[in-house]
């Protein structure tokens, strides 16, 4: 990953001086990202992504979801979405006295947002390294315009917000698989992965369903998932669900699992681990539902997690998988 080296290029030789006192937020920092450069127990961790949340707070960094006070300077790692990486310029620059510092890849749209910056505020730098740039600039009230739009109403009445997954209309692969699921789910159900909601909704529709435990790592989608399920059965968890367990086994796993990690493309291994997961946590007679694309290898992963392994619907993009009994049960 190219962001140390270019932080440590800026801080050395690029003319990028952080204040000596006061904090310095990192802003949706990815895990294995080197802060090291940053000043020693100064640096203040905001992320509201699960997996990295963990990751930093397990390092001794201080997290949280949002900013908090006031940051001496900040740094800005950019996702790929655009709305979101402006949004997160937009807050840093509330939050902060001094310099902001912005990094990211050339396929998070740095080059872009390098020149949306440009036409905004003295910029400084780049630092170009490793297929990314760095730039600096001194926090200025400029940037009211790039803060996080409202959530927003879509086909079915659903609320979504701008960067998370499916955030302009319902998941076809979603779709695909809630009309495939079976009239009975059990009592128990769990649906990992669920982002703002949609295949919890339809799982609600069974009056059988008791309890519906929603888990999903983005904090933005689950806040609209909130809004999304206003019904008691559900329990929502600001969770990884490769780690995630219940209290008591569930009946049915459902799952559209993710498959890119960080900015790479497609790793079946996250699907493959929400796979082992669903085995770990279903009773002994449970069911995994699973969509996904066609061309992501997930069966010899679903035979060795379960009993039962089978493709039972799907079409020319997605696949529908399920795997019955557990055969690795692990409470």
């Amino acid at each position: 990953m190219g962001f140390a080296p270019r932080l440590r290029l800026a801080l050395d030789a690029g003319g990028l001086h952080l204040p000596e006192a006061g904090r310095v937020a990192v802003f949706a920092p990815r895990a294995g990202d080197d802060l090291s450069a940053l000043p020693e127990g100064l640096v203040h961790v905001v992320t509201g992504f699960r997996p990295d949340f963990d990751h930093f707070a397990g390092l001794g960094y201080d997290c949280a979801v949002v900013p908090e006070g006031r940051y001496a300077a900040a740094v800005v790692r950019l996702p790929r979405a655009r709305a979101r990486a402006q949004a997160l310029v937009a807050q840093a620059v509330q939050v902060t006295d001094g310099p902001v510092v912005v990094d990211g890849a050339k396929e998070d749209g740095v080059e872009a947002l390098l020149r949306a910056c440009r036409a905004r505020v003295a910029v400084h730098g780049p630092v170009s390294k490793a297929h990314g740039k760095l730039f600096w600039f001194q926090a200025a009230p400029v940037f009211d315009d790039w803060q996080a739009p409202a959530p927003r109403e879509i086909a079915g009445g659903f609320v979504t917000a701008p960067g998370v997954f499916s955030a302009d209309g319902i998941d076809p692969g979603s779709a695909l698989l809630a009309e495939a699921l079976p009239a009975k789910l059990g009592a128990r159900v769990a649906d990992l992965g669920g982002g703002w909601g949609y295949l919890s909704a339809r799982v609600l529709e069974r009056a059988e369903v008791a309890r519906l435990h929603l888990v999903e790592a983005d904090h933005t989608a689950l806040d609209c998932a909130r809004v999304n399920l206003p019904d008691p059965r559900v329990r929502l968890h600001w969770e990884d669900a490769r780690h995630w367990r219940p209290d008591e086994a569930v009946d049915t796993v459902v799952t559209n699992p993710p498959f890119h990690a960080g900015r790479r493309g497609a790793d079946p291994d996250l699907g493959r681990a929400f796979i082992a997961a669903a085995a770990a946590m279903l009773a002994p007679h449970g069911a995994l539902w699973l969509v996904a694309n066609r061309h992501l290898p997930y069966e010899a992963a679903l035979s060795q997690h379960f009993a039962q392994a089978a493709e039972v619907g799907g079409n020319a993009r997605f696949k529908i998988l399920q795997g019955r009994r557990p055969s690795r049960h692990r409470r």
